[in-house]
């Protein structure tokens, strides 16, 4: 249900939309699914309980993450209330994480916690230069960092943007449906 290709749980987190050119799908469309995100990204063991309010502030984080990374791949400034979001967001205190006498992690928190690291990655990544890039397929709007030798990387993920697009071409190239 979830995707993790973006190299980075920000953008991870704003991949939570698809398609925001053409359809706007957005998989974080309730409290239990926001929840189970949190899980599946790795930042607390159990769902945290949230409401329609939790909802909304993440979708406001989310946005606000996403149009910072659009501009860091566009090469334009920061808007100083998406700054201010991200930060304000960031002050939260992250997720507590413990380890058990059998070598096992155990990560603790509510909603707000994760949000918190979903910040303060966001922030780690933005103040970093890393290089932070579209997705080359044109219905898919994801951003991830490109690690690639000479930044040379296309898609979000080969198997989901990458064989699409090759597929495509070759179709083309070569007359079939």
């Amino acid at each position: 249900m979830f995707t993790f290709v973006s190299g980075n749980l920000a953008l991870d987190f704003a991949g939570t939309v698809m398609g925001r050119s053409t359809r706007f799908e957005d998989v974080l469309s309730t409290p239990a699914a926001l929840a189970d995100w949190i899980v599946a990204a790795g930042l607390l063991d159990s769902p945290p309980t949230g409401d329609a309010d939790t909802l909304a502030r993440a979708v406001r984080l989310r946005e606000a993450a996403y149009r910072m990374a659009l501009a860091t791949a566009r090469g334009t400034a920061f808007d100083d209330g998406d700054r201010g979001t991200v930060n304000e967001f960031a002050e939260g205190v992250p997720p507590s994480i413990s380890l058990r006498a059998d070598g096992t992690v155990v990560r603790s928190g509510d909603a707000d916690a994760a949000l918190a690291a979903v910040a303060r990655s966001a922030i780690e990544l933005l103040g970093s230069r890393a290089l932070v890039k579209e997705c080359g397929r044109p219905v898919c709007t994801r951003l991830y960092v490109d690690t690639s030798r000479g930044g040379s990387r296309r898609w979000c993920d080969m198997t989901l943007c990458g064989n699409r697009a090759k597929s495509a071409a070759f179709r083309a190239r070569h007359g079939g449906p």
